[in-house]
């Protein structure tokens, strides 16, 4: 009775580290959703922070499901004060995203001049971010970077080696900085696809949650490169596949309740 017990404290301190991550995506979803119409057209640098601030709420809802797991084992490797723990990795995790945000903004205002210029110019930057993410997904730093988030083991021993009181905050830093080397080819179709366009972060989220955490993720990012390497070919033909370049349809899929001159649905800066 008594392992039988001790299981059973185990699994719900485990269920309570996990359910602090995934109340906190879920937050960030719903908070996407309710804006949703309320996202309009940063005019001017001052916007900057008001982006990073949407992306990093973005990013929290996107990518934390598939961290969940992670965070609960780093903080099972401590028998008392899970909770700041998870807290504290989980900030660490989200910071580096949010830092991510930065590169994003200047992608966006870049997409936005693109999107203003000559349909072909457009359609060409889109089959460009599409080959990139095909050959990224397909290539030896993508699997080296996904089996670090699908198998943190050795990071955990890593992670226990730190000190001081920043360290569950700088453990949270340094998976965040493998998931964003194993992400950021996928992060450059919102480029394509619009910001905060709902229906591709809802795509990608799943495309990110099944590499990480389903049995097949490396064929998953396989697949999906081999599917983005089609894209990069097929939009010269269906414009409408990158509709934030090349004004195609899509509009209503994004996030803004305005479309910039792309007519893409994103959070357009220009």
């Amino acid at each position: 009775m008594g392992g039988v017990t001790r299981t059973t404290v185990t699994v719900r301190r485990t269920g309570r580290d996990t359910g602090l991550v995934l109340v906190t995506a879920a937050a960030a979803w719903v908070w996407l959703v309710l804006h949703r119409g309320g996202m309009g057209s940063p005019t001017t640098a001052g916007d900057l922070l008001a982006f990073v601030g949407v992306w990093t709420v973005m990013m929290a809802a996107m990518m934390l499901p598939g961290t969940a797991p992670i965070a609960s084992l780093y903080a099972r490797t401590a028998t008392a004060h899970r909770a700041p723990r998870v807290i504290a990795f989980t900030t660490g995790y989200v910071l580096v995203w949010a830092a991510a945000g930065l590169p994003a903004y200047a992608l966006a205002v870049g997409a936005d001049r693109v999107a203003g210029a000559h349909a072909t110019t457009g359609t060409a930057v889109a089959s460009a971010l599409f080959a990139v993410n095909g050959v990224y997904q397909l290539s030896n730093l993508k699997d080296r970077c996904l089996v670090k988030c699908r198998s943190p083991i050795g990071l955990m021993l890593r992670y226990a080696s730190y000190r001081g009181p920043t360290r569950h905050l700088r453990a949270g830093a340094h998976h965040g900085a493998y998931c964003l080397g194993c992400c950021w080819s996928l992060m450059l179709l919102f480029a394509a696809f619009g910001v905060m366009n709902l229906w591709a972060m809802v795509g990608l989220a799943a495309v990110v949650a099944a590499e990480k955490r389903m049995p097949g993720g490396y064929l998953v990012a396989r697949v999906v490169g081999v599917a983005s390497l089609a894209l990069a070919v097929a939009v010269f033909w269906v414009p409408a596949l990158a509709p934030d370049l090349t004004g195609g349809g899509m509009g209503g899929m994004g996030m803004g309740g305005t479309s910039g001159p792309g007519g893409g649905g994103g959070m357009h800066v220009v």
